[in-house]
Protein backbone atom coordinates (compact mmCIF):
# COMPACT_ATOMS: atom_id res chain seq x y z
CA UNK A 1 0.00 0.00 0.00
CA UNK A 2 1.29 3.48 -0.77
CA UNK A 3 0.63 6.53 1.30
CA UNK A 4 0.86 9.71 -0.75
CA UNK A 5 -1.62 11.83 1.19
CA UNK A 6 1.19 13.35 3.27
CA UNK A 7 3.11 14.52 0.22
CA UNK A 8 0.81 16.06 -2.40
CA UNK A 9 2.23 16.01 -5.90
CA UNK A 10 4.75 13.31 -5.14
CA UNK A 11 4.57 9.58 -5.70
CA UNK A 12 5.99 7.55 -2.84
CA UNK A 13 6.13 3.80 -3.17
CA UNK A 14 6.25 3.02 0.51
CA UNK A 15 4.38 4.01 3.60
CA UNK A 16 6.05 6.21 6.22
CA UNK A 17 8.02 4.44 8.92
CA UNK A 18 6.09 3.59 12.04
CA UNK A 19 7.23 4.50 15.56
CA UNK A 20 8.78 1.07 16.22
CA UNK A 21 10.88 1.26 13.05
CA UNK A 22 12.10 4.75 13.89
CA UNK A 23 13.00 3.61 17.42
CA UNK A 24 14.92 0.68 15.95
CA UNK A 25 16.89 3.02 13.67
CA UNK A 26 17.63 5.38 16.58
CA UNK A 27 18.89 2.49 18.73
CA UNK A 28 20.98 1.29 15.82
CA UNK A 29 22.50 4.79 15.60
CA UNK A 30 23.27 4.69 19.31
CA UNK A 31 25.01 1.32 18.96
CA UNK A 32 27.04 2.58 16.00
CA UNK A 33 28.02 5.69 17.98
CA UNK A 34 29.36 3.49 20.78
CA UNK A 35 31.41 1.53 18.23
CA UNK A 36 32.76 4.80 16.78
CA UNK A 37 33.67 6.11 20.23
CA UNK A 38 35.47 2.86 21.04
CA UNK A 39 37.36 3.03 17.75
CA UNK A 40 38.32 6.67 18.35
CA UNK A 41 39.49 5.92 21.90
CA UNK A 42 41.58 3.02 20.59
CA UNK A 43 43.56 5.40 18.35
CA UNK A 44 44.89 7.28 21.36
CA UNK A 45 44.07 10.61 19.72
CA UNK A 46 43.23 13.62 21.85
CA UNK A 47 39.63 14.14 22.88
CA UNK A 48 40.24 17.79 21.98
CA UNK A 49 40.50 16.62 18.37
CA UNK A 50 37.16 14.88 18.78
CA UNK A 51 35.54 18.00 20.25
CA UNK A 52 37.01 20.17 17.50
CA UNK A 53 35.89 18.02 14.57
CA UNK A 54 32.59 16.44 15.68
CA UNK A 55 30.40 19.10 14.02
CA UNK A 56 32.46 19.54 10.84
CA UNK A 57 30.16 17.31 8.73
CA UNK A 58 27.33 19.79 9.36
CA UNK A 59 29.20 22.34 7.23
CA UNK A 60 27.83 20.32 4.31
CA UNK A 61 24.51 22.08 4.96
CA UNK A 62 26.08 25.08 3.23
CA UNK A 63 25.25 23.20 0.03
CA UNK A 64 21.68 24.39 0.55
CA UNK A 65 22.85 27.82 -0.58
CA UNK A 66 22.82 26.26 -4.08
CA UNK A 67 19.23 25.06 -3.67
CA UNK A 68 17.43 22.16 -1.99
CA UNK A 69 18.37 19.46 -4.50
CA UNK A 70 22.10 20.25 -4.43
CA UNK A 71 21.97 20.88 -0.71
CA UNK A 72 20.52 17.43 -0.09
CA UNK A 73 23.26 15.84 -2.20
CA UNK A 74 26.06 17.63 -0.28
CA UNK A 75 24.43 17.02 3.09
CA UNK A 76 23.76 13.35 2.39
CA UNK A 77 27.30 12.70 1.14
CA UNK A 78 28.61 13.94 4.48
CA UNK A 79 26.00 11.98 6.45
CA UNK A 80 26.26 8.41 5.22
CA UNK A 81 28.53 5.80 6.79
CA UNK A 82 30.30 4.99 3.51
CA UNK A 83 32.81 7.86 3.45
CA UNK A 84 33.83 7.68 7.12
CA UNK A 85 34.16 3.89 6.77
CA UNK A 86 36.46 4.40 3.77
CA UNK A 87 38.45 6.98 5.74
CA UNK A 88 38.83 4.53 8.64
CA UNK A 89 39.87 1.80 6.19
CA UNK A 90 42.49 3.99 4.52
CA UNK A 91 43.89 4.94 7.93
CA UNK A 92 43.93 1.34 9.07
CA UNK A 93 45.60 0.00 5.91
CA UNK A 94 48.18 2.80 5.91
CA UNK A 95 48.78 2.51 9.64
CA UNK A 96 47.91 6.17 10.19
CA UNK A 97 46.04 6.43 13.48
CA UNK A 98 45.20 10.11 12.91
CA UNK A 99 43.27 9.20 9.74
CA UNK A 100 41.46 6.42 11.64
CA UNK A 101 40.64 8.94 14.39
CA UNK A 102 39.21 11.46 11.90
CA UNK A 103 37.15 8.72 10.26
CA UNK A 104 35.89 7.58 13.67
CA UNK A 105 34.86 11.13 14.57
CA UNK A 106 32.98 11.42 11.28
CA UNK A 107 31.39 7.99 11.91
CA UNK A 108 30.32 9.14 15.38
CA UNK A 109 28.76 12.29 13.97
CA UNK A 110 26.62 10.30 11.53
CA UNK A 111 25.68 7.73 14.18
CA UNK A 112 24.75 10.38 16.77
CA UNK A 113 22.61 12.14 14.16
CA UNK A 114 20.73 8.88 13.58
CA UNK A 115 20.40 8.25 17.32
CA UNK A 116 18.71 11.61 17.87
CA UNK A 117 16.50 11.23 14.81
CA UNK A 118 18.26 13.21 12.09
CA UNK A 119 18.32 11.39 8.80
CA UNK A 120 19.32 11.75 5.19
CA UNK A 121 17.60 14.71 3.56
CA UNK A 122 14.94 14.49 0.87
CA UNK A 123 15.65 16.53 -2.25
CA UNK A 124 12.56 18.67 -1.86
CA UNK A 125 13.19 20.02 1.61
CA UNK A 126 15.59 20.06 4.55
CA UNK A 127 12.90 19.01 7.03
CA UNK A 128 12.05 15.72 5.29
CA UNK A 129 14.41 12.84 6.02
CA UNK A 130 14.57 9.10 5.52
CA UNK A 131 13.41 8.77 9.12
CA UNK A 132 10.30 10.89 8.51
CA UNK A 133 9.16 9.96 4.99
Amino acid sequence: MTDTASFPGTAHRRAPLDAAQILHLKLEGLALAVIGLWLFADTGASWWLFATLILVPDLSALGYLAGPRRGAVFYNLAHVFTLPALTIGVGWVSGTSLVVAVGAIWWCHVAIDRAVGYGLKAKDGFDRTHLSL
